[in-house]
């Protein structure tokens, strides 16, 4: 298993608990803002990247079954169910504050028929091997306590031939894009969601784990690593948010 920085990022850094717990706690007590934040934060531009990222699946064919991982409040399967209009969705997370406002969300929006929220662990899905077509994780494995037994996990719960999509914050290449991006995470988007939302730590966690993510290259060779095939990258909006596509070989080796 591999070992990276990332991994030992954690909000709470004078907690006694492991990563994934503090993971959920964060999630739980940010939950009723997340959504708003979300969009003043990013300017409403996370929409386009989510929507950017479900193009890698539009030639999913008939009823294909789907699993949002680290679906949170289910921002990305609500889209998925708007721009896939076919498949049927299985959204999972660790936090249930974030599952009851996504749940909320369904209700209003008359999705329950379409969209399924249940809480999970993204190291131990409980689903059987080669159940779904596709998979998406937007903004999650930055939050996975151990990056490759979630990546692996993954694929096992995917059908042969199945493609994982991964949408992930990555650092922008050019110089003065650079400095601008990094001022805004360490400093201006802390402040906002202190303000909005009384919780700096969640936030500035944001920052840190962004920058330690093994992004790029390097996330596409643990991809690789973790048996995926025809893996690609691509980069959006000045390298601030990247989407990385691998999929699982038709004969499930």
């Amino acid at each position: 298993m591999g070992n990276y920085l990332h991994d030992r990022i954690v909000p709470f850094k004078d907690s006694g608990l492991g990563k994934k717990q503090q993971i959920a706690e964060m999630f739980d007590k940010i939950a009723f803002r997340y959504d708003f934040l979300n969009r003043f934060l990013s300017g409403g531009v996370d929409l386009y990247w989510r929507k950017r990222a479900i193009r890698e699946l539009r030639d999913l064919k008939g009823e294909a079954a789907v699993l949002d991982v680290a679906t949170g409040t289910g921002d990305m399967a609500v889209l998925l169910s708007r721009y896939l209009p076919q498949v049927q969705i299985t959204g999972v997370d660790i936090s249930e504050g974030m599952l009851e406002v996504g749940r909320q969300k369904l209700a209003r929006l008359k999705l329950n028929n379409r969209i399924r929220l249940q809480k999970g662990d993204s190291e131990a899905l409980p689903f059987p091997d080669n159940r779904f077509d596709a998979i998406t994780v937007a903004f999650g494995v930055r939050n996975f306590e151990h990056l490759e037994n979630g990546l692996r996990e993954m694929r096992r719960v995917l059908k042969p031939g199945g493609r994982l999509v991964v949408l992930e914050f990555s650092r922008p290449r050019t110089p003065v894009i650079g400095q601008l991006y990094n001022v805004y995470m360490r400093l201006i988007a802390p402040r906002i969601a202190g303000i909005a939302a009384s919780d700096r730590d969640a936030y500035r966690y944001l920052n840190d784990s962004v920058h330690a993510f093994p992004e790029g290259g390097e996330m596409i060779g643990i991809l690789e690593h973790c048996g995926f095939i025809r893996t690609e990258l691509r980069r959006l909006t000045v390298g601030v948010c990247s989407v990385y596509t691998g999929d699982k070989a038709a004969d499930g080796n």
